[in-house]
């Protein structure tokens, strides 16, 4: 009977403690007076929540343990409105428990709300979001939260040498039916100014995903490599930083049937328009490629797309070359994006000792959450912008998704389709004519534990062109032991191995 009552009295006390997290949590959200002028009042409301503190929510990735997402569509919010929303509400999110039974004693909790489509950097002005709220099982299930900063438009710092340089770009404003700008930052050389009648030859810098133009900033704010770029000792090459604007994500700089044509406004309308505006040499010997990741990808296949255009990329960690090794995903036989053949969820992202960080799956519950359709397909993040440029235009006129968002069921039709932006079958189709027009023209850096697995498909582009004839390929490809995703990237990395190039391979008219 006493082991009964005992039980018992464990039992209530139980209930009672985990009853402590089942409030009916709601919310009141407002636009401070100062953020209602730039308020649209339709967007994306996100709810992050985490057990970290040495950070804002909002800052950290949703992908990584202890950190979850719930977001959900709102449409027009008046911004003079208080607007209640409650664990009962529509959301989305990466948690498997709900706003209202949260398995924590102390947590922090940040709300962003995003009414952009077209952007996913953290400093977009219509980016706002509230404090962040440290909440216990005694806190108030109720949170009024006010969005009162939002992030500061993209601009460039002060320097005698960066220059803003942008384009309305024909061929893109006549895609989408309205004005679309091309943004680049113009990095000159030291010796610019006091040659007057010097031309220079030009790297186009291509950044990581979705990095923009104001990246050249990092010249300005970096003290150690602002003396080295305006010493003498610098090399004398103007660097035009591209931006890695797309409607849905990073354009890639390339045609894609979702984000229209970047290559052809590159190449046709924003080239010709530097060379017409800054003394470079106009040769297609001195315009270079360079950049990591993202980057890395887009330095290789403009060179190899447009091969009479440039004359040579540097590529660092470039994203998959090949699609039979996305990521450890094969795109053309598996059927699955989430689970390999032993059901066991793929990685996306280890350290470089190995151990895994986070899962596809995850990655894409994240971005599904960031959807404005609760889709990976307009997150504007890494999925999302591979699956835009690489996909066909779908029905509804999104980008058609690649796999299901929600069972990772890869589509063989879309995959049938990516084959057309497959750099290692793009080069093996085109080997004869393509060979040729590359040689001297390669250079690619890749770190043999890439946090993203990004060797994989490395690894078979090197070893095709090393099966190469008529001509054999003189691709310089380094593996570096034991690093990772970008490890020997910089910008006086890149640019002191376009002059070494310079010096090794003199130009030829």
């Amino acid at each position: 009977m006493t082991k009964t009552i005992i039980f018992l009295l464990l039992s209530i006390l139980s209930l009672h403690s985990f009853g402590q997290n089942e409030k009916d949590m709601s919310f009141k959200f407002s636009i401070s007076p100062k953020m209602q002028e730039s308020f649209g009042g339709t967007g994306k409301l996100m709810v992050y929540i985490t057990l970290k503190n040495n950070r804002q929510p909002i800052s950290l990735s949703a992908n990584q343990d202890s950190t979850w997402v719930f977001g959900i569509n709102i449409k027009d919010w008046k911004k003079d409105q208080i607007l209640e929303l409650d664990a009962g509400s529509k959301w989305t999110s990466t948690a498997n428990w709900e706003l209202n039974n949260i398995p924590f004693d102390k947590y922090f909790l940040q709300v962003m709300w995003d009414e952009s489509k077209i952007e996913n950097r953290e400093e977009h002005p219509y980016r706002m979001f509230t404090k962040v709220f440290e909440r216990t099982n005694e806190s108030s299930p109720t949170i009024a939260a006010e969005f009162f900063e939002g992030r500061k438009m993209w601009i460039l710092e002060e320097h005698e040498l960066i220059q803003k340089f942008s384009i309305e770009s024909k061929v893109l404003s006549k895609w989408w039916n309205k004005p679309i700008n091309i943004n680049t930052a113009v990095l000159l050389p030291s010796g610019y100014a006091d040659n007057p009648s010097k031309k220079y030859p030009v790297c186009f810098s291509i950044g990581g995903y979705g990095s923009r133009y104001t990246r050249v900033n990092q010249i300005v704010r970096d003290s150690t490599l602002n003396e080295w770029w305006i010493s003498k000792d610098a090399p004398q090459i103007i660097t035009v930083f591209l931006d890695g604007y797309g409607q849905f994500g990073d354009s890639y700089q390339i045609n894609s049937e979702n984000n229209g044509p970047y290559g052809s406004a590159l190449i046709e309308e924003l080239i010709p328009a530097i060379d017409k505006t800054y003394r470079t040499e106009g040769t297609s010997e001195t315009r270079y490629t360079a950049g990591c990741s993202t980057g890395g990808w887009v330095s290789l296949a403009l060179q190899l797309y447009y091969p009479d255009y440039f004359g040579g990329c540097f590529s660092y960690s470039a994203d998959p070359v090949s699609f039979y090794k996305m990521q450890l995903i094969n795109i053309y036989e598996n059927t699955n994006a989430f689970y390999n053949n032993n059901s066991i969820e793929r990685p996306s992202k280890r350290n470089t000792m190995g151990e895994p960080e986070f899962t596809i799956k995850k990655e894409v519950q994240t971005e599904n959450v960031e959807g404005y359709i609760d889709s990976y397909i307009t997150s504007r993040n890494q999925w999302g912008g591979w699956n835009a440029v690489y996909s066909p235009k779908d029905t509804n006129g999104l980008p058609k998704p690649i796999f299901d968002p929600i069972t990772g069921e890869i589509d063989a039709s879309v995959a049938e389709y990516w084959k057309k932006y497959d750099l290692l079958m793009y080069t093996q189709e085109n080997w004869s004519e393509l060979g040729p027009k590359i040689q001297g023209k390669i250079h690619i850096w890749m770190g043999d534990m890439d946090n993203f697995y990004l060797n994989n498909a490395m690894r078979d582009f090197s070893d095709y062109l090393q099966s190469t004839t008529s001509p054999k390929s003189d691709a310089e490809i380094i593996f570096s032991p034991t690093c990772g995703h970008c490890d020997n990237f910089s910008i006086r990395t890149y640019l002191e191995a376009i002059q070494k190039q310079m010096i090794t391979k003199p130009k030829q008219y």
